[in-house]
């Protein structure tokens, strides 16, 4: 008899931007008398090779710069970015026996003393290991950026804080058949997923290196490709948005497989939220549920004006998008024209000019003519804040009671999407599905194929039937590890002889 116990719906509510992923903001404050007594530490060091009492005392400087040292936003964010780069490239040293950088081991072994007693107590303990080349152990090198000292102090501290908070792998889960029996037994299951559930659709993903819509971007001449999603740039002027945007453009007429099988997790009562980083909006095509649904960076469902914020269908600029044409507002265009056609009301003529009243000969009347306003997709671009309703659902309520992630078809390269792993509690099982092995987020198992492919098996091994046109029949796969590393395993597809 089939399971139709569904978790319970929960409807998403407003959050406040200061719920953005809380425990990176309180981890830093942690840090502080840490990172202060690391300062007069290497203080004292430079104080004692340099022995120039006529200067100010370095320790006392730097300390006075840490305490002061509150971020805004803007700063928080440069030293945050910095950290996601460091992240994807670590530093690796090239000679085990550099003194100046710790060997994989020996960093490994420092990473799992932090781990073991914390961060305070790490910093108090290796407090006469010089900052650079302890930030070896954490993937920075030792030249980068050729910083002030307290900035590197400052991205050593959230390195440390960071790799603290860093999920590790569970070491009972580690195969395909292990995926297939978390599926079949848990009830709560957060499902994130980016582009790569789309591509099969022929939408293509961003960031592939041949393939990938940033790319084409940049072949056509644009320095990077996510100068098309810049609301300044858009606001600046939306021609290079709606000349590109029609390649991403979905055409709501189907679904792929992986948007089949998020639906079946939830018609079995499984689905907990499905967290989508895709635009596309298929996820609503595909019949999951909007109290379930949350989409990330916005979608292509509506669109709203950037004068009036009117909103409309997103269907209604679907034809401007693919003409390469600009979408004006109805609305402004509307007011624009009653405005013109209503009588001037009259206007109280002044007897005298002021005696220093500045006329600009020069100013333009086309200038003074109303426009209407641009109508944008509402989906988030660089420069604007997520949606309201990410934070608050995944922090305070989804991160309380999931008990299995399934991450597919996403690089997890953008915050704060990225960071969702690390902030879940570290006993909840992560399975990850795409195309490349992922290596900055510690998953428990990693299916490496086609996402369809992937789910398609994933399902079957559940003892689940997915059904859909895209999957022939005879369809099966293979499974086979990669490089012995037990628990990351190719999907490949093979056709048995139909009947």
């Amino acid at each position: 008899m089939p399971d139709t116990t569904k978790s319970p719906i929960i409807h998403p509510v407003v959050a406040t931007p200061q719920a953005q992923l809380k425990r990176k903001r309180e981890s830093v404050d942690l840090t502080q008398a840490a990172l202060r007594q690391r300062a007069e530490a290497t203080a004292s060091a430079a104080d004692d090779v340099s022995g120039d009492p006529s200067q100010p005392a370095a320790g006392e400087d730097r300390e006075r710069k840490i305490e002061d040292e509150e971020l805004d936003s803007d700063e928080d964010s440069m030293f945050e970015d910095a950290l996601d780069e460091i992240e994807l490239n670590p530093f690796v040293p090239e000679d085990d026996h550099d003194e100046e950088s710790f060997s994989e081991a020996a960093a490994e072994t420092l990473r799992a003393r932090l781990r073991e007693i914390g961060v305070e107590e790490f910093f108090k303990e290796t407090i006469n290991i010089r900052p650079r080349k302890l930030g070896t152990a954490f993937g920075i090198d030792p030249q980068w950026g050729q910083m002030p000292e307290e900035f590197y102090l400052r991205i050593l501290g959230l390195a440390v804080v960071r790799a603290y908070n860093k999920r590790q792998k569970l070491s009972e889960f580690n195969t395909i058949d292990d995926a297939a029996n978390l599926l079949q037994k848990c009830r709560n299951i957060m499902i994130v997923t980016g582009a790569g559930i789309s591509t099969s659709l022929g939408i293509p993903d961003f960031r592939s290196k041949e393939t990938g819509f940033y790319e084409k971007v940049r072949q056509l001449g644009y320095s990077e490709g996510e100068d098309v999603f810049n609301i300044e740039n858009f606001d600046h002027d939306p021609t290079m948005f709606y000349t590109l945007a029609g390649d991403i453009l979905p055409d709501l007429k189907r679904y792929s497989p992986t948007h089949a099988f998020i639906r079946m997790v939830q018609d079995k009562g499984r689905l907990q939220t499905n967290y989508t980083q895709n635009i596309d909006n298929l996820e609503q095509l595909a019949g999951i549920e909007k109290e379930r649904l949350i989409q990330c960076h916005g979608s292509f469902a509506t669109a709203s004006c950037r004068k009036c914020k009117y909103q409309v269908d997103g269907h209604e600029i679907f034809a401007a998008i693919r003409s390469q044409q600009v979408a004006y507002c109805k609305e402004c265009i509307k007011k624009i024209a009653t405005a013109q056609t209503s009588p001037a009301k009259p206007t109280k003529k002044r007897k005298t000019k002021p005696k220093n009243d500045y006329e600009d000969s020069d100013s333009d009347p086309a200038d003074t003519i109303p426009q209407p306003g641009v109508m944008k997709p509402d989906i988030t671009f660089f420069g604007e804040q997520l949606p309201t309703t990410f934070f608050d659902r995944f922090t305070e309520h989804d991160s309380q009671t999931v008990d299995l992630v399934l991450v597919i078809g996403t690089s997890l390269k953008v915050a704060p999407v990225s960071e969702m792993p690390n902030y879940l509690p570290h006993h909840v099982p992560h399975v990850y599905i795409s195309r490349e092995p992922i290596h900055h987020v510690n998953f428990d198992i990693q299916l490496l194929g086609d996402c369809d492919h992937v789910v398609f098996e994933l399902a079957r091994r559940a003892g689940w039937v997915l059904e859909h046109e895209m999957i022939p029949r005879g369809f099966g796969v293979t499974v086979a590890e990669v490089a012995e590393s037990g628990h990351r395993w190719a999907i490949r597809p093979v056709m048995a002889n139909a009947d």
